[in-house]
């Protein structure tokens, strides 16, 4: 998961700074940090209202921030002297609420498509929130600020409940997900499905153009925070942001407000060629530990500035070496060479010895092993790639720059099942970096990859379905997978292979199915029955992935069709009565959509007692959930259907 860290300061405060260099604690001081605690509290009551897709847990914040105010106010009025490592607890409890402080305030009048977009990172801070809260209260001396047993037993369970959010798993709206999918996975030469960008706006709360220019001044601030860091989430910030514009008949904003100084306004250089940290091309690209790609003296100043952390990730580098990154060095010349385009010039640095140079041997014989013509030294070198490109990002682009790609594709069509086997697996453990996924692409990868789907052993089929799932993160892969009839395989997968198979099939098909075309072929081809069976299991692991598929194919007449039979609706019912509280809200969203385009299946529903379900869901189901069901409580009473 990308930890989002732009509004997150260092907040270290030392004794010595918050009472100066004598580190005297007297109760006046004491006091004046404690109304400080209890001000912070009282700020964040005046946010009041949350954005939509956070709203749920900053509820939950704020009202156990609340809770904490009768301790503070104790803890104010103590007229004792204060130990210095007590003092330290408080400091730390500080540092706490300001961290909860700043992320409510984000949720509060934040970018709401940033707060969509990097939904998993802003939960991420929730989760930072929480763990420094517990810290804090878990460190309190109650004793030496005078506080009674009462309020003590009130924090130690508010304490309890912050560790327990840590742990919490969140609900995930698969509508917004679904929605924001088919938004960010749609280029610029092609037009969103319409629909999509309406629910999406009508969801994030913009749906007029007052709303739309509050939200780009606070786009703006986003990519003002972040100065060059994670590009590619702000690029898909801006580029939703461009497409709620357009839809509301307002002129598209500039791109380059992300600074991305391109030599030239009427051709675009492809993002993957920018360095994350100043948006220029990179003309000496090299990789770090988590498999980022930077221009080499842009990250060397900042490892040389003592910085030790992924300035695109956030996540903090296992080793600081830089690996050279030769492919993509070698696409950007191919680029520059067709596209007419000159590189700046630039003294590039002396290259450093590398302490990997032993390792890069050794990959680079393995590789020549791939084309040798003994069978037993080709099966041992493509097994052994395989395992090594599963270690670590360093192997990966050890492997890639050493030209692993075209050897291991060729493999992929020997008349041999462990070669194979190894070949696509190498493939996708190599497709998790970026870049990687257009080098595999642009070698003709995917028929080859779909006939080992079809022909190959079961382990071969199962990581064949997971590559395709992974090269399809790119949009023209997606429609080229139709293409080439690999949404048949992936199916059949789904109805009959392993556990682990069927979890591949459905994760590509889900994918898979962002895509309009898609939804078509996979209707034709027969992906509904399948679909039925999981949704019917209800112990199975993937109800909520088949219903989530379903919703997706419900978008189209094809897929309603299919699914309008009493049987199924009969199942859907069951779901909402007896499911999980994921499987409730899952089947709820089903059969609000079909109930939108059909009422007589929401008559249906309601001769197989639904109704009583609904309410009850409305009431205390899911956020999702309780959205959804009282939308179908009033198509009823609008219909007049409701018993």
């Amino acid at each position: 998961m990308v930890m989002d860290r732009d509004h997150e300061v260092d907040e270290r405060v030392t004794l010595e700074e918050e009472f100066g260099s004598s580190c005297q604690t007297s109760p006046q001081d004491k006091r004046e940090v404690v109304r400080e605690l209890i001000r912070m509290i009282h700020t964040v009551e005046s946010y009041k209202e949350y954005r939509g897709s956070q709203r749920e847990e900053c509820d939950k914040l704020f009202e156990r921030l609340t809770l904490l105010l009768p301790f503070l106010e104790e803890m104010r009025d103590f007229e004792g002297q204060i130990p210095e490592s007590s003092i330290e607890c408080l400091m730390k409890l500080k540092k706490a609420l300001s961290s909860a402080k700043k992320l409510l305030k984000t949720c509060h009048c934040g970018s709401k498509i940033y707060l969509a977009v990097e939904s998993e990172a802003v939960m991420g801070r929730f989760y930072s929130v929480y763990e420094r809260l517990s810290q804090a209260l878990e460190s309190m001396r109650y004793d030496d600020f005078g506080i009674s047993d009462e309020e003590k037993q009130q924090v130690e369970l508010l304490h309890l409940q912050f560790r327990r959010a840590k742990k919490r798993n969140v609900s995930q709206d698969m509508e917004l997900t679904m929605d924001l999918m088919v938004a960010l996975s749609t280029n610029d030469d092609r037009n969103a499905d319409s629909a999509s960008i309406e629910r999406l706006g009508n969801k994030l709360g913009l749906r007029t153009i007052k709303d739309l220019e509050v939200e780009t001044i606070s786009a703006r601030k986003v990519v003002k925070e972040r100065k060059g860091r994670y590009a590619e989430e702000t690029r898909k910030i801006v580029g939703l942001l461009n497409k709620f514009r357009k839809f509301a008949g307002l002129e598209e904003i500039d791109p380059l407000m992300l600074k991305a100084q391109e030599k030239s306004t009427s051709l675009a250089i492809p993002n993957e060629f920018l360095c994350p940290i100043t948006l220029e091309i990179m003309t000496d690209p090299v990789t770090v530990s988590t498999g980022q790609t930077y221009q080499r003296e842009n990250i060397q100043h900042l490892l040389d500035s003592n910085c030790q952390t992924c300035p695109k990730t956030g996540k903090v580098l296992e080793h600081l070496s830089l690996a050279p990154n030769f492919a993509l060095k070698n696409l950007i010349h191919e680029w520059c060479e067709n596209n007419n385009f000159q590189l700046p010039k630039k003294e590039a640095p002396p290259k450093p010895e590398s302490p990997s140079d032993e390792n890069d041997e050794k990959i680079l014989s393995l590789i020549q092993d791939l084309s040798s013509s003994q069978l037993e030294v080709q099966r041992k070198a493509v097994k052994k790639v395989r395992m090594l490109s599963k270690e670590n990002s360093e192997n990966r682009t050890l492997i890639v720059n050493n030209g692993a790609i075209p050897p291991l594709v060729q493999l992929l069509s020997y008349p041999d099942s462990r070669i194979q086997e190894h070949a696509v697996t190498a493939l996708l453990n190599l497709s998790i970096d970026e870049t990687n996924k257009k080098l595999i692409s642009k070698e003709d990868s995917i028929p080859a990859i779909i006939e080992i789907l079809q022909n190959g052993s079961v382990g071969a089929k199962e990581n064949s379905a997971a590559a395709l799932f992974s090269l399809s993160m790119l949009d023209d892969n997606k429609e080229a997978i139709g293409s080439l009839k690999g949404i048949p395989p992936l199916i059949e997968l789904l109805r009959n292979g392993t556990v682990r198979g069927k979890k591949d099939a459905i994760t590509a098909l889900f994918n898979l199915c962002c895509s309009e075309q898609n939804v078509r072929l996979a209707t034709e081809a027969g992906i509904i029955a399948p679909l039925f069976q999981l949704v019917e299991k209800k112990n199975s692991e993937m109800v909520d992935e088949a219903l989530s598929i379903l919703l997706l194919l419900a978008t189209h007449q094809e897929g309603r069709q299919e699914m309008g039979k009493l049987t199924f609706i009969e199942t859907l019912v069951n779901l909402i009565r007896d499911g999980t509280p994921k499987n409730k809200e899952c089947s709820v969203a089903v059969l609000h959509r079909l109930s939108t385009h059909n009422s007589n299946l929401m008559l249906a529903a309601l001769q197989y007692g639904v109704y009583e379900n609904l309410v009850d869901i409305a009431e205390n189901g899911t956020d999702r959930g309780q959205r959804k069901a009282k939308s179908i409580l009033q198509l009823m009473s609008k219909t007049e259907q409701i018993p």
